[in-house]
């Protein structure tokens, strides 16, 4: 049996969660918004079209903010295609997935949907296709009062008050080559710079996110993010992230050990922004917005095969095992354990696409990564501790030492209640984990929670929704703020505590 122990001080501080760490993301792109939170005409929807059932789910992750509508899809995209009468609106052809857009769901729809759902709008606007003009246009559209003609077109479509979203990305993706209107970095830090002010002239109380790097392993990463906070770090608030994990070798064990390359991923960008703080002799700091990130593999050699120029087609779908849901845990544990710098993440995406929810034309059903997202979501907010951890430590193909154990501490102050992610990434051994928290008083465990299966590559299904579902456990000990803990091998382990009244 390994063993670790974590010593955690209430003092001790990472940082405090910013709610938005949770966010997710809605694309344009196969059955996301089609088929997956708007089907009209479908019992399972509402008298809008909006899926009732999907609803539910992203309630009960408790999402607080999603972004849309790209992606990809945005560096193409006309906003003014999306809203007005229905029956106006023209199908295009969507070139970054070569599908046809329909935009009978739109921009004020999504709106509709996200409060609905509980949730905000991080809008992204164009800057492959377009720029300042359509940039300026839509925040008018969205966040001014009435007076103007694109705020008063928006009342025209009978929306008086204004939808003031308050976080816009700049883009996304400029780096890549794929990219619709891809740029140098010079060419879009300028345009951001420009971008940027003319919409914070127009609401001055907005937040914007610039375009970092599409990954790690981009050719120009760390260049990339130097040159462009070069020129637009004066008017913008975040720098985004983008990464996915693949386990196309069939390795578990290096697979699991990729929150070490998250990990590195979010301290290159940290030190890269302070640098450019540094240079720039600036009093602002930048943050990160990782606003995409998961695993993404099971369903690229599928998607070859689906035929162009067709509507919301069942594209990049993964079906999720159990070895995925371990690592998106452990990607939340790393991002957590930057709070102090991430202050918004986005997982990618929500529904049907490379998604915690699935749905069919009978009912949807959560697939192994809800659990993670949704327990962090739930159970994660407060303040990050920093933590003693001591644990046995492996090497696989491409990292040393490391950690079989993944752990995050959140302590909220207001109702003096605990909570402990922890995975453990063993196939073979269950792992016995000692806490010390006796600077906290009077601590009690309330509940463990554990998502695990025998089988790494186990799935959960529309016919077989609960294959991989976590379980309540009661074996664990209290010695007078002495934790002992049982972590079963290959697990999520959610450790949710509360000070009790002596």
């Amino acid at each position: 049996m390994l063993k670790a122990s974590l010593i955690a001080d209430k003092y001790y501080k990472i940082g405090t969660v910013d709610k938005r760490i949770y966010g997710s993301f809605i694309e344009h792109l196969g059955r996301a918004v089609y088929e997956g939170i708007y089907q009209p005409g479908s019992p399972l929807s509402d008298e809008r079209g909006f899926r009732k059932d999907t609803l539910e789910l992203v309630r009960e992750i408790d999402v607080p903010i999603i972004r849309y509508p790209g992606g990809n899809f945005v560096s193409a995209y006309n906003w003014e295609d999306s809203v007005g009468p229905v029956e106006n609106r023209p199908s295009r052809v969507e070139l970054a997935w070569q599908v046809i857009e329909s935009n009978e769901f739109g921009l004020n729809e999504f709106t509709d949907w996200a409060k609905l759902a509980g949730t905000e709008t991080m809008m992204a606007v164009n800057l492959g296709t377009r720029g300042i003009d359509a940039a300026r246009n839509v925040i008018e559209y969205c966040n001014f009062k009435g007076g103007t003609y694109y705020s008063d077109l928006r009342k025209s479509h009978g929306y008086e008050d204004p939808h003031d979203i308050k976080l816009w990305c700049l883009g996304n993706e400029m780096d890549g080559p794929w990219q619709v209107g891809h740029k140098s970095a010079k060419e879009y830090g300028a345009l951001a710079w420009e971008t940027g002010k003319a919409m914070k002239l127009v609401d001055p109380t907005i937040e914007l996110v610039a375009c970092g790097s599409a990954g790690l392993g981009m050719p120009t990463f760390g260049d990339w993010e130097a040159t462009v906070l070069d020129y637009c770090y004066d008017t913008v608030d975040y720098l985004s992230l983008h990464t996915y994990y693949n386990n196309h070798a069939n390795d578990s064990a290096d697979f699991l050990a990729n929150t070490l390359n998250m990990d590195d991923f979010i301290k290159s960008v940290v030190a890269t922004c302070d640098h450019i703080k540094g240079k720039k002799h600036s009093k602002k700091q930048i943050n990160l917005s990782f606003d995409e990130w998961n695993v993404w593999y099971h369903s690229n050699e599928a998607d070859k095969h689906i035929e162009k120029w067709t509507h919301a087609p069942h594209q990049l779908e993964d079906v999720y095992n159990l070895e995925d849901a371990l690592l998106v845990g452990g990607m939340l544990i790393t991002m957590l354990n930057h709070c102090d710098r991430v202050k918004i993440a986005c997982l990618a995406q929500l529904v049907n696409v490379i998604a915690p929810i699935m749905t069919s034309d009978t009912g949807a059903w959560r697939q192994t990564i809800f659990y993670p997202y949704m327990h962090a979501s739930k159970y994660g907010r407060g303040t990050v501790l920093h933590t003693i951890k001591d644990c046995p430590v492996y090497d696989s193909k491409n990292y040393t030492d490391v950690p079989y154990l993944d752990s995050a501490v959140i302590w909220n102050e207001e109702d003096n209640t605990m909570t402990i992610f922890a995975v453990n990434k063993s196939f073979e051994e269950e792992m016995t984990l000692s806490c010390d928290l006796r600077q906290f008083d009077n601590l009690a465990i309330d509940e463990h929670i554990v998502l695990t299966h025998e089988d790494l590559k186990a799935v959960n299904t529309e016919s077989a929704p609960s294959t991989v579902s976590p379980v309540n456990v009661s074996n664990d000990v209290n010695d007078n703020g002495m934790f002992t803990l049982l972590l079963p091998k290959q697990s999520w382990n959610v450790i949710r505590l509360s000070a009790k009244t002596k």
